[in-house]
């Protein structure tokens, strides 16, 4: 699943290319998103801004309306000039936005709908998301709060729920825990706050430092990009220890860790 930082990254895109510029036309494969364009005019008006709230991409146009989507395990946004090749069938297409020259394809994403004015802002998965890793404006004390009353909750999980760190995804919580020391089972409630807050500030950093990068990394320079995340069965790159993978959370995903550097 892409994490906050690829969305980050889409949304930039996206918003260099459309916004203040007119819509041309705009389409989409699922029924109810077509008849809400047509019935909030949105051909004609002007893409207002393009932003990212964790994992969420919203396009914002000038009568109000917002494209909400969220790209799942399988979605992606593309930008091509008219009439150039598509790198995925059409028939993968969820909705596709003309703005003069410039076309915004957004393929394959699970959620898409697109909300009239104000509804952006009362939408349960917005307004239930966390302080986002990847924003300017960030409340560290507030994120600090909401891991700490995950209670029992194992911290690996803790960090995957949108509604207390928004923007973390799997890859990162195997590397931010793995950079901390930090057992990814322990209990969220059971850490001391300078553990949090070093979670947190670790996760910041990392993401946000790979907001320009070419590829994901969360090691310096050389070989391989992760300390931990897909490398079950070898060592590890500090002590030697074998890494180790263990599903976690419900849904279930996969923790990578090293047992002699997280305690």
């Amino acid at each position: 699943m892409p994490e906050g930082d690829t969305i980050w990254r889409a949304a930039r895109a996206l918003q260099a290319a459309l916004g203040g510029r007119t819509v041309t036309a705009f389409d989409s494969s699922l029924p109810s998103v077509a008849a809400a364009a047509r019935r909030f005019g949105l051909v004609g008006g002007p893409v207002a801004c393009v932003e990212a709230k964790g994992k969420h991409l919203l396009v914002r146009f000038g009568g109000g309306a917002v494209l909400h989507t969220h790209q799942g395990m399988t979605g992606s946004w593309h930008l091509y000039r008219r009439g150039s090749r598509w790198r995925q069938p059409a028939h993968l297409a969820r909705v596709v936005l003309e703005a003069g020259e410039v076309v915004a394809v957004c393929f394959r994403a699970p959620r898409v709908e697109l909300l009239p004015a104000g509804a952006a802002a009362r939408h349960a998965a917005l307004v239930r998301l966390g302080p986002d890793v990847m924003a300017e404006a960030f409340d560290a004390a507030e994120a600090r709060a909401r891991l700490r009353a995950a209670g029992d909750v194992e911290i690996g999980a803790a960090l995957l729920d949108q509604s207390r760190l928004a923007g973390v995804g799997n890859v990162y919580k195997s590397e931010v825990l793995f950079l901390c020391g930090l057992d990814p089972f322990a209990r969220a409630a059971g850490l001391a706050d300078d553990s949090l807050d070093r979670v947190i500030a670790t996760a910041r950093r990392q993401m946000r430092k790979n907001r320009d990068a070419v590829s994901r990394r969360t090691r310096g320079a050389g070989p391989g990009r992760y300390w931990v995340y897909r490398r079950a069965g070898q060592p590890c790159l500090r002590c030697g220890t074998k890494i180790q993978r263990r599903m976690q959370g419900d849904p279930p995903r996969s923790t990578y860790f090293c047992r002699g550097c997280q305690r």
